[in-house]
């Protein structure tokens, strides 16, 4: 898996999993229960993770939605 975004806002993280879902791509939102452990003050982002074959699809959803700033670069 490859990551495609990092961020503490969770209402972005709300809607980049249905732009994903809707797509059919396959994702999973690592550190979500992290916020247990810190407290829920929002201290350590959370990563949305892509399945590598659809990575690029994922990276072109996202800038359609207007959310190209919100990925993480390229490596």
């Amino acid at each position: 898996m490859k990551e495609l975004i990092r961020t503490n806002n969770m209402v972005l993280i709300s809607y980049v999993e249905t732009l994903l879902k809707s797509a059919g791509l396959a994702y999973f939102v690592a550190d979500r229960n992290i916020s247990a452990t810190e407290g829920s003050i929002g201290l350590f982002p959370k990563r949305i993770l892509v399945e590598a074959e659809g990575f690029d699809e994922a990276r072109t959803l996202m800038q359609d939605a207007g959310l190209g700033d919100e990925l993480r670069p390229l490596k």
